[in-house]
């Protein structure tokens, strides 16, 4: 698949329209620059769209505290959120971003495990950013995944303004899913939103502070009642919901209405049922919805979670026989019940018999029978540096370098950063700035512990792997905490919570080279210190272990002016 964005900053809006086989010229040529770069010999599924350019626009969510107000946003093809991608397992993506926007831009994939290819991850750590002005051509894989996820703007403070996107990843058609196909399949993205620009929350981190409470809360880019889904009675209903949010839990209900849990990030989930369910930063699920209530319209509700003063926003469930406006309070839903979390987070496990992307059953691979060649214990914290407020994993606060790791240890540019500089535990001592890289040998198989001393949950996720979420608890974790781990059906995710003075346990195994990011999802967090990248090393330079750099990388930094590969 060929997908065309452009990036917009409140402005060039950007439409997409199919191309005829016979009159693409562009064709043949991205065809075969895409056979060369990811080394493929199956079939490809592609469609070839061009952007068109339109005027000015402005973006105008809808809020409770007052309609009103006009808002910038970064809009992708003139959408906010920007179009949606279907795919399929194993399906090949060319997408090519435009950036119209008037400072650097990168997209990532959150979720998307970039096989054997950190170098498409979109983020510093191994892209170089998109110029303004210029475009850049993505060339990626859903290799071997299904499910839901979703893109979003990683520089700076972009996630602020939009930028983001939902990804859907269906099965192939020979392999079983564990549930009926749904009448609809509807993406529900929601976040937190700030009336103040991008630039000026990126001034207020600078400047040493943390961002202010958020303004609002947002169901596919608009408030109160601002999108309707639309059903017909009797029938069952697919919504897949993601948190692109920058600080905020979530819970999401719908008035009068049971969901069935059928998948988190790529696993099918054994099938409970739940009246709420909570998501938590970066976080995506999938529930199934039967419309078996009377003929009416319906609240679909979202609010804060763990916030002093909740925030709340809703959609419109419509039956579509129904002529009845939504009526009555909305649906209650927990605020600030940790405990209540915590239940429901352990409730949420494999589904041992179903297929996932391969035919064999999710059961097949017995994780729990591995031992961990290696324990990272992973603690945050909130440091002040020099004056400021920081953010840090381990004491040392990350700051990004002059040129993306992954060039600058491909092309072996010293004085970038030194592996080693975050330690493996929780370190003594006051906090630090480093370009902090730690490394980890291919094909080994590790369990990390996220450590959490804060009073606020935490959401961590990694880049080019998912990991089995074997345990949560509060308090100090120790060895003995290992005798609570769920090693027969633990869910398999790449984003997961720690709760307030908690951890969590996940066992992974490191079966994709690259320069992978490991960050927190709260947006402000991350762009102060609380990341760090996890260098997966093997000296082999096979492609059967890894792609070679990209012919039309872009090339910055200390990187500018070096040669990719003749072919």
């Amino acid at each position: 698949m060929v997908v065309l964005f452009s990036a917009l900053f409140a402005g060039v809006c950007v439409g997409v329209f199919c191309r005829n086989r016979s009159r693409n010229s562009l064709e043949g040529s991205c065809l075969m620059q895409f056979i060369d770069e990811m080394n493929v010999v199956q079939s490809i599924r592609i469609v070839f769209f061009f952007a068109v350019r339109s005027h000015l626009r402005k973006m105008v969510p809808t809020y409770a505290v007052g309609s009103a107000s006009v808002f910038l946003g970064i809009l992708i093809n003139g959408q906010f959120p920007g179009p949606q991608i279907d795919c399929v397992t194993n399906d090949n993506l060319i997408i090519s971003v435009y950036n119209y926007l008037d400072e650097p831009f990168l997209i990532s994939w959150n979720g998307i495990l970039q096989r054997k290819n950190s170098w498409q991850d979109g983020v510093f750590g191994t892209t170089c950013p998109i110029p303004p002005g210029k475009n850049f051509t993505y060339i990626l894989q859903v290799k071997d995944q299904i499910g839901s996820y979703y893109y979003f703007p990683s520089l700076g403070l972009h996630k602020a303004a939009g930028g983001f996107g939902s990804i859907k990843i269906y099965s192939r058609p020979l392999i079983p899913v564990p549930f009926p196909p749904p009448a609809g399949d509807h993406s529900v993205l929601v976040g937190d939103w700030f009336k103040s620009s991008h630039k000026q929350l990126r001034y207020i981190l600078d400047s040493g502070h943390n961002l202010p409470f958020p303004d609002g809360l947002l169901i596919n880019g608009r408030g109160w009642n601002g999108i309707t889904f639309n059903v017909d009675s009797g029938k069952t209903y697919r919504f897949r919901i993601s948190n692109v949010g920058l600080s905020t839990s979530i819970n999401f209900r719908i008035q009068g209405h049971m969901m069935t849990l059928v998948e988190v990030e790529g696993s099918h989930t054994i099938q409970n049922t739940y009246s709420s369910i909570d998501i938590h930063l970066g976080q995506s699920y999938s529930v199934l919805v039967k419309a078996d209530q009377p003929p009416k319209d319906y609240y679909i509700v979202i609010s804060s979670r763990f916030t002093s003063t909740v925030l709340t926003s809703t959609a419109i469930l419509h039956y579509r026989n129904s002529f009845s406006k939504v009526s009555g309070y909305l649906p209650g839903g927990p605020t600030i019940q940790i405990d209540w979390s915590l239940d429901q987070a352990r409730s949420i496990r494999r589904n041992l018999t179903a297929s996932a992307p391969r035919p064999n059953p999710q059961g097949s691979y017995h994780y729990g029978l591995i031992k961990p060649s290696r324990t990272v214990i992973l603690a945050n914290s909130a440091p002040y540096i020099n004056g400021k407020q920081r953010y840090a994993v381990n004491s040392v606060s990350y700051v990004s370098p002059d040129t993306p790791l992954k060039l600058a240890d491909y092309f072996k540019i010293g004085g970038v950063f030194t592996i080693g500089r975050i330690p493996d535990k929780p370190a003594a001592g006051n906090a630090y700035l480093a370009t902090s890289v730690m490394n980890s040998d291919y094909r080994a198989f590790v369990e990390i512990v996220f450590q959490n001393w804060e009073d606020t949950v935490q959401s961590w996720h990694m880049n080019g792997n998912a990991f089995f979420v074997v345990g949560m608890d509060g308090g100090q974790w120790t060895t003995a905490s290992r005798t609570g781990y769920n090693l027969r059906d633990a869910v398999f995710r790449s984003t997961a919570q720690v709760y307030p003075k908690s951890w969590t346990a996940v066992y992974l195994a490191l079966d994709n080279v690259g320069m992978w990011n490991i960050r927190s999802e709260n947006w402000a967090r991350q762009y102060l210190g609380q990341q760090f990248y996890l260098r997966v090393y093997t000296a082999s330079t096979s492609l059967r272990d890894e792609y070679p750099v990209p012919r039309d990388a872009l090339l910055c930094g200390r990187a500018r002016g070096r040669h990719t590969r003749p072919f």
